[in-house]
């Protein structure tokens, strides 16, 4: 089991004639934390920090990044290492529970999952209140919010046992979700899951199959896209998974809460980040173009940022990506679209990447996005699925990070403080004197 933060030493604050001695906490990897939470209470004034960049709000055992080393670990294991030995639903095992199933232990969740990936039939219809044209990440927004209506027997976050049940329906049923979504926007039907197929093989069938012939799941893109998913399961106190942890501090129900977290990552800072990348290679469109592009980008006042390089944390290579390249790679040669213009614009702004000195010094490397939105892109999938790709794959995260906080004693409805920059208290004119 994880360890916990011990609190090791203080910290002074002089400010006025005031002296505060703040308690320090030591976590178990990371810097040192100092607890402010006394901070209004004794000394009568706040922290301002936009973004939250220097700022924990709450403590967890899940997930831990060191953007410098280029680290990322779940529950512990680095993500190469799972990445390269696990799968997606084992990874789901993990997070949810703290540590790796036994053989029997991941045959009983494998199970659970399968058999809860249908949704009511009645929810068929709540699709059809949906303009054809509809994003699926705003079809995906509504349905899982109205999974609430649906699903009464979960609800009750106090009780353990409904937490559990919610968890694995929302696991098993995002992707059968998303996949009706992107069915509806295209005019096919849906299509049912089949137990036969693992998860990301199933979620294939149900975007891809159709009713005049048969459809065999290609292994590599399973591959693929189960690795897709597990490099996106958690990334720490991101802006979605912050998102739920605020709602669900409220009390509000589990479906309620991961379809904030839905919302939030629709952004194209957030989860359309592969989405925004790919765009802007069919917008670049062919390599000669390239130099113009990266002349741009090198100019501040352009405003013109190049999508898919970069991290807000990593500021080294973007593990992930490292392993998400490997994936390319496979899937490129299967679908034997080396020659395709927009992956030759990638391939290039890759090797530029990596060798020019501005990008270098700026460790501006390509990030996890440039390459899933690639691998999407080859599999099939129109650009408006990939966020919609990337919540089925968060979900979990999403749920564990919301139990987590569910169970914390310490938990407090979220409430940030604010500058305040308005006018002071005035009198109200009438209209006349105005």
């Amino acid at each position: 089991m994880a360890d916990t933060a011990k609190t090791t030493k203080t910290a002074t604050l002089t400010f006025g004639d005031k002296v505060l001695s703040l308690p320090m906490q030591s976590p178990v990897l990371g810097p040192d934390v100092i607890d402010i939470r006394k901070l209004y209470t004794d000394g009568d004034v706040f922290t301002y920090d936009p973004g939250f960049t220097s700022t924990a709000s709450c403590e967890s055992a899940i997930t831990y990044i060191d953007g410098d080393k280029g680290e990322l670990l779940y529950r512990g294991y680095p993500i190469d290492q799972l990445a390269e030995k696990s799968h997606y639903l084992e990874v789901c095992y993990l997070l949810l529970y703290g540590e790796l199933p036994t053989a029997d232990q991941i045959a009983d969740f494998k199970h659970r999952v399968t058999h809860h990936t249908m949704v009511h039939e009645q929810m068929h219809y709540f699709f059809r209140g949906f303009r054809r044209d509809s994003h699926p990440m705003a079809t995906m927004v509504g349905v899982v919010g109205a999974m609430s209506a649906f699903y009464h027997d979960s609800l009750d976050i106090n009780d353990p046992w409904q937490r559990e049940v919610a968890a694995i329906r929302m696991i098993a049923k995002l992707p059968t979700i998303a996949a009706m979504a992107y069915k509806y926007s295209v005019g096919q039907p849906f299509v049912y899951p089949k137990n036969s197929l693992d998860y990301a093989g199933n979620f294939l069938h149900m975007c891809f199959s159709v009713p005049a012939e048969d459809y065999v799941v290609n292994p590599i893109l399973s591959k693929a896209l189960d690795r897709i998913m597990m490099l996106h399961a958690d990334h720490e106190q991101n802006a979605s998974t912050s998102t739920v942890r605020l709602a669900g501090s409220s009390g509000a129900n589990p479906f309620a809460c991961i379809a904030a977290g839905i919302a939030c990552l629709w952004g194209p800072a957030h989860g359309g980040a592969n989405q925004a990348a790919l765009e802007q290679l069919r917008q670049i469109g062919s390599v000669d173009r390239i130099p113009e592009f990266i002349k741009m980008a090198k100019d501040k006042s352009s405003g013109v940022k190049l999508m898919g390089f970069g991290h807000r944390v990593y500021k080294n290579f973007d593990p992930r990506a490292k392993v998400m390249k490997e994936s390319a790679d496979e899937v490129l040669d299967l679908m034997g679209i080396h020659n395709n213009p927009t992956l030759q614009v990638a391939k290039e702004l890759e090797r530029i990447a990596l060798q020019d000195d501005y990008f270098i010094s700026k460790k501006l490397y390509p990030n996890v996005d440039f390459y899933s939105g690639i691998i999407l892109d080859a599999m099939g999938f129109p650009t408006a699925m990939f966020t919609p790709i990337f919540a089925i794959s968060r979900t979990v995260g999403w749920i564990s990070q919301w139990k987590e906080m569910i169970a914390d004693p310490t938990q407090k409805i979220g409430r940030p403080r604010q500058l305040y920059i308005g006018p002071k208290a005035r009198d109200y004119p009438e209209i006349s004197a105005r």
